[in-house]
This record gives structure tokens, C-alpha cells and sequence, in this order.
């Protein structure tokens, strides 16, 4: 088990927002909330929980302050994020009014330590409606010394008010040197592993972590063969039961071959003599959009995915 962002007493790269955050902390301009953004698996909790650390004095991972953070016991710090459905036994689709309704209750006692009282709420794109009104309440009367700090990969979701009253930090793709630190200090993969996922992780260990657990590094192999050119229906059916063998094979999959045709196709508009193998840019972005359609469809409603596999071959190979 890979550690939990609030198990991180220190986040990797991201120097320009940790500046940004520490020189307000230390002058004295510190904003009442804040908005993490960038790509999926980048580390936005893992900072926002570094944030929260600075700020209830538990950066030492051994002081008093610095276990309670770790344990999630303590009482100057809320955690909210999408909840799980115990029934389907995967992450709920959406973050409702009744994960936040906590933060009105948490805000308005006293701090326990006499000091600062900070939220997360972790993936904030996924707030519903009513959820979100209930954030922007919060927002537009903040409590003294209290801090919320916002994550969201897709800060186009959250409501423009919302928005406008979070100070934004930007978090970009770490780079390879950073991505390996992280991924040789989190993950118990060989180091020959590591190096063939950092290149299709795109600066994201959260990425990288998924696809080190789905065996990124040969199902992209397998991504690389589909894309050469048209395979044949018994190499389908090899391939297709080579990915389901693999822990989250299906998504992993998936997720490698929608990415490759979208990085293939920006290059090939770049420089149309590339010699990428590639569909033209019209056919990719049509194929592109029903390989995501076809993932989703299957996921959600729990179809054959073997069968979906050979239909996502079937469309990349024009057959």
C-alpha cells in the first residue's frame, strides 16, 4: 500500500506554489482558501496536506502534532473527499451535501490547540449542486483563523464564485528526476519497472502508481504494437486476454491507448512529416472519443470487458 497523502510530511518538486505559500504564511497574507489545481495524480492532496501540516506546526512526522496528522486524528484538521459505495464497492460518483455538512460544525468551535483549524476537500470537481452552495457559504463568511484548501483537476466544474474566492496555485508535471525519488521512495516496483511507466506518466505519480499496478510498462508495450498497424483477430483475442490478466488491465489499458493516440495526434498536427502512426486528426479525435465512451460504458455498468476490449482493437484497426 502505496502512503496516503497525509502521510507525506514533505511533497516533491512544486517549488514555485510551495514559495508562494510559505512567503504568505510568513508575511502575514494569508488567504482564508485556497485552490489546488493540475492533472490527475500530480500530488494536489499530498501538497494541501503539506499545507495543513505548516500550518498546525506538524511538518516533524515524529513530533505530537506531526502523528496526529498522520493517524488523522487530529482535531485542528477535516479531510473531506468522495465517500465509498459499500454496495459497489468503488468511490461514489459525486461528493454530496451530507461529506461537507461536518465543515459548518468543525469551523465554528474553537481550535483545540489554540492555533489554526484547516479543511481539505479532496477532488472538489466532484461536488454536487448542493454540496458546492454549501462550500460557497462557507467561502463567503470564513471563520477567523481557519483555512480551506481546495483540490480539483477540473476547476472548470466548480462554480465560478467558488473560484473567485480561493487564492489558485497551479501544480505542474514533476519532472523525471523528481518522478523517480517519489516512485523509489513509494512503491516497491524495480527500478527497470519505474523507468519504463515515468516517460507515460506525464509527471504524475499518481499516474505512475496506477499503471506500476496494472504493469503499465507492458500493457504500453502492447499500446505501441496496436498502434503500428492492424492487428489481426487472433492477435486480438492474445491481447485481450493478456490485459484482464493484469490488476486493473482494462483501465490501464485504456487509459495508455486513449493517451497515445491524443499525444500522437497533437504531434502529428505539429509536424505532419513525423511518420507517427497515427489515424488523420479528424478520424483520431472521432476515434478518441468513442474508445473514452466505450471505457466508461463498460465500467459503469459492469459489461463483458473482454468483449470491449476486442471492440476498442476492432475501431483502432479499422476493422
Amino acid at each position: 500500500m502505496p502512503p496516503q497523502p497525509r502521510d507525506t510530511p514533505q511533497p516533491v518538486g512544486h517549488h514555485d506554489a510551495r514559495l508562494a505559500f510559505q512567503s504568505a504564511l510568513r508575511g502575514g497574507r494569508l488567504h482564508h482558501a485556497w485552490l489546488l489545481t493540475g492533472p490527475e495524480g500530480i500530488g494536489k492532496a499530498t501538497f494541501a496536506f503539506w499545507m495543513a501540516r505548516l500550518l498546525l506546526n506538524g511538518t516533524d512526522p515524529d513530533s505530537p502534532a506531526g502523528r496526529r496528522i498522520t493517524a488523522g486524528s487530529h482535531a485542528d484538521l477535516l479531510g473531506i473527499a468522495r465517500g465509498v459505495d459499500e454496495k459497489r464497492q468503488r468511490m461514489r460518483a459525486e461528493i454530496v451535501a451530507d461529506d461537507v455538512r461536518p465543515i459548518g460544525r468543525f469551523l465554528h468551535r474553537t481550535a483545540a490547540e489554540d492555533g489554526w483549524r484547516v479543511v481539505v476537500v479532496d477532488g472538489a470537481e466532484y461536488m454536487n449542486r448542493s454540496a458546492a452552495n454549501a462550500i460557497l457559504k462557507i467561502l463567503e463568511e470564513p471563520p477567523p483563523r481557519a483555512i480551506l484548501v481546495l483540490t480539483c483537476a477540473a476547476p472548470g466544474r466548480l462554480l465560478p464564485t467558488i473560484r473567485s474566492r480561493c487564492r489558485i496555485l497551479k501544480l505542474g508535471p514533476l519532472s523525471a528526476p523528481d518522478m523517480q525519488a517519489v516512485l523509489s521512495r513509494v512503491s516497491a516496483a524495480d527500478a527497470g519497472d519505474i523507468a519504463r511507466v515515468i516517460p507515460l506518466s506525464h509527471g504524475a505519480p499518481g499516474r505512475a502508481l496506477a499503471l506500476l499496478a496494472g504493469d503499465g510498462g507492458a500493457l504500453g508495450a502492447l499500446v505501441e504494437q496496436v498502434l503500428a498497424g492492424p492487428v489481426g483477430a487472433g492477435m486480438m483475442y492474445e491481447i485481450a486476454e493478456t490485459i484482464l490478466k493484469r490488476e486493473n488491465g482494462f483501465s490501464v489499458f485504456f487509459d495508455l491507448l486513449c493517451d497515445a493516440i491524443s499525444v500522437r495526434t497533437r504531434t502529428a498536427a505539429r509536424l505532419p512529416a513525423s511518420g507517427n502512426p497515427v489515424p488523420r486528426p479528424d478520424h483520431a479525435i472521432d476515434l478518441w472519443r468513442e474508445l473514452v465512451h466505450l471505457r466508461a460504458e463498460t465500467e459503469r455498468f459492469n459489461l463483458d470487458k473482454h468483449q470491449a476490449i476486442l471492440s476498442g482493437l476492432s475501431l483502432v484497426s479499422g476493422t
